[in-house]
């Protein structure tokens, strides 16, 4: 007995040193990041593409690279609508051009258009609650911020909604990673997608079953009407925690599986689990030219970190990194062999692909395939590939500060 409260006593004081030097590790990495943001503010720069519409089938799609474009166009459609929007965001800001989307819904509400809105409660904790306040005319659903399962541990329960989602009278939609801010019109590289055409059912869809699995009994239910339309060149993968159905990691794995030439994959928050990280070495050493670009220094210094914890693994398996500098990274793109390509909201971390509510659009075209190709190419031009033998000449703080981490890396 005595033995047995002496290895107890041994592994508690060995739990609370490493949960100690986390802390402290986290502490230090956010307090020096903001510290550098202080003394060294700056203004993001970084390459544009413009815009470009691809037809694919009956629907035109087309990608966004820079907020400015993308929240013209969705402010066009928002005017234009003439029967029912359905708009999600995961982040909702209250500032300029937060007001201006706003205001554009309850103008369209007040000509006699259907609105739906939902937003994340816990993301939005900082927008003051009064920006939320619309008209009755307006359905709005605040996802919570809290879900008193989870208290039960039941993974249902879980799960941020992480979604980005517009669409207007059935006929065009936007998905990506862009969230609705001024900050994110000029200052961040994102990618979003459009679609006008039949695929746009899509997205419709999507936000319709998320409504209706959340609505409060007072709230409309949303008719879910089918579709006539079947195009396998676009495809939508919704993660739902509630349903325990998470396609859009199968999704990476199953494209990583086929590629034979090349991968071009852009993450924010880069955090692979085991078997995505293996995919990707496997393809590297069968010939595939792997290419991932994260930021150097993204808007999460703790994501970042372990984020590097993989860097070591990726390079001695082939992968080429490139670091994004000047501006934040936030898109969440792939393109594969020239034919395959996702653009979505889910990164390639636990929290999206195992946690999160989150769509990705799946598109098999030779098009899309080449423009993002295209935005890879250009993209990089404002990178630089990361070495191995650059990686291993980090400072030595770096790496214990990486290994300290390490064990956080499955819950991001």
């Amino acid at each position: 007995m005595a033995r047995r409260s002496t290895v107890t006593t041994v592994i508690k004081r060995v739990l609370f040193g490493v949960i100690a030097a986390q802390v402290a590790v986290i502490a230090g990495l956010i307090g020096i990041n903001m510290w550098r943001r202080r003394v060294r503010p700056h203004r993001a720069s970084f390459p544009r593409t413009p815009p470009k519409e691809i037809p694919v089938g009956a629907t035109t799609v087309t990608v966004y690279t820079y907020g400015e474009d993308v929240y013209e166009d969705m402010l066009a459609a928002i005017e234009s609508a003439r029967h029912r929007i359905l708009f999600e965001s995961f982040i909702f800001k209250g500032d300029a051009l937060g007001w201006r989307l706003k205001r554009a819904l309850i103008d369209a509400a007040d000509r006699g258009v259907e609105i739906f809105v939902i937003y994340d409660g816990f993301a939005n904790l900082v927008v003051p609650q009064k920006f939320f306040q619309f008209p009755p005319s307006v359905h709005v659903l605040r996802y919570p911020v809290f879900r008193p399962g989870i208290l039960l541990l039941n993974v249902r329960k879980s799960g941020r909604d992480h979604r980005k989602i517009l669409t207007v009278d059935g006929e065009i939609g936007f998905v990506g990673g862009y969230n609705v801010g001024a900050v994110y019109a000029t200052e961040w590289r994102d990618t979003h997608l459009r679609m006008v055409g039949p695929s746009v059912w899509e997205l419709e869809n999507a936000f319709c079953d998320f409504w209706n699995m959340n609505r409060s009994a007072h709230q409309p239910a949303l008719d879910d009407v089918g579709t006539t339309h079947w195009n396998a060149a676009i495809r939508a993968h919704r993660n739902v925690p509630e349903q325990l159905i998470y396609p859009i990691r199968g999704m990476f794995l199953e494209a990583i599986d086929r590629a034979k030439e090349h991968i071009y994959i852009t993450q924010a928050y880069f955090i692979p689990d085991r078997e995505i990280l293996n995919a990707l070495i496997a393809a590297a050493r069968r010939g595939v030219d792997v290419r991932v670009l994260v930021p150097y220094a993204s808007n999460h210094v703790v994501a970042d970190w372990l984020s590097r914890g993989c860097y070591s693994t990726l390079l001695r398996g082939g992968v080429t990194l490139w670091l994004f500098q000047d501006a934040m990274i936030h898109a969440k793109t792939a393109t594969i062999d020239g034919h395959w390509s996702t653009i979505g909201t889910a990164n390639v971390d636990r929290l999206s692909l195992t946690g999160n509510y989150e769509i990705n659009v799946e598109i098999f075209d030779d098009g899309v395939a080449s423009h993002l190709e295209a935005v890879f190419a250009n993209d990089c031009t404002n990178a630089w590939p990361l070495t191995e033998e650059e990686w291993r000449r980090r400072p030595l703080i770096a790496k214990l500060s990486e290994a300290i981490l390490s064990p956080l890396r499955p819950l991001l």
